[in-house]
């Protein structure tokens, strides 16, 4: 003789909450053991762009050119090679001891990104914070 329960079969269901609260959690510990490497960066302090008309600056600025085929200039005086010591020796001549003189960099549009980061990363090791560079008003009006 056959016995059969009384109750109703139910259909086997997979609770999906606790999964969720798992891969959660996983996710969590990943994010938590994990270490994030950061990109080398200039140390420089860049200045924030104001629409406020620049006044008169108390110290004389120091000018960084740099031109199409990557030749320095310091206050307009050509350098006579192209070395980060170079630049380097005629800025320390050029500011003294006083690291606080803000710093121009100009740049032609043409020279490469190389020369302008040399630059900016010979001024930053020299300590200098004040750092600029040198931008002309674009004439289109920008899109919205």
């Amino acid at each position: 003789m056959k016995l059969q329960s009384r109750k109703p079969k139910e259909d086997p269901e997979i609770n999906l909450i606790s999964l969720i609260d798992v891969a959660l959690l996983l996710v969590i510990f990943f994010m938590l053991s994990s270490t994030f490497m950061q990109e080398g960066r200039l140390k420089i302090e860049l200045p924030q762009a104001s629409l406020a008309p620049v006044g008169k600056q108390k110290a004389d600025p120091i000018v960084v050119s740099v031109t199409q085929s990557g030749v320095y200039r310091v206050n307009d005086r050509e350098l006579i090679n192209n070395s980060a010591d170079t630049l380097r020796a005629a800025i320390l001549e050029v500011a003294g001891a006083d690291r606080n003189k803000p710093v121009t960099v100009r740049a032609d549009a043409r020279s490469t990104h190389q020369s302008v980061v040399s630059a900016m990363d010979v001024l930053g090791k020299l300590g200098f914070t004040r750092i600029n560079i040198a931008t002309v008003e674009d004439s289109a009006p920008a899109k919205k």
